[in-house]
């Protein structure tokens, strides 16, 4: 069995360039606002997920490991 990664986004800082939906479509969506969400907030560790969270241009995508909370992106310094 893989990882499994909490994934949120921070609104304060997310712009609404849709990059993410570009990437992991059936992972993101943008509410009315324009502001990006995840469509669930706990999933399965994929590809697609961690490219949309590094073409954000403004890093407001936020991955830790759900077992313990361990940064996946953006990655600790």
């Amino acid at each position: 069995m893989g990882d499994r990664w909490h994934v949120e986004v921070d609104r304060s800082v997310c712009i609404g360039s849709a990059q993410c939906l570009h990437h992991a479509p059936d992972r993101f969506r943008l509410d009315s606002a324009r502001q990006s969400h995840p469509v669930a907030p706990d999933a399965d560790a994929s590809e697609p997920i961690l490219r949309a969270a590094e073409s954000c241009p403004v890093e407001a995508i936020l991955i830790t490991l759900r077992e313990n909370g361990e940064a996946v992106f953006p990655p600790e310094e």
